[in-house]
């Protein structure tokens, strides 16, 4: 599975982050959100789902 972020819709509040580090940081600009791997691991994929499940701005999505 993959994970994109919506730069629009990102402000950085970096929930994601807490959640799955392993899978995100924030950018240089600290506003917006980056994903650090191309596939996330299997072993990340529930850290990752409750990533994008309470992200406050709606902004990530998961791309089977």
């Amino acid at each position: 599975m993959r994970i994109e972020v919506d730069p629009d819709r990102c402000e950085g509040q970096a929930v994601c982050v807490g959640l799955a580090p392993k899978v995100f940081e924030l950018g240089d600009d600290d506003e917006v959100v980056r994903v650090v791997v191309d596939e996330v691991p299997a072993e990340l994929e529930k850290r990752a789902r409750k990533a994008v499940e309470k992200c406050p701005m709606a902004a990530l999505e998961i791309k089977e």
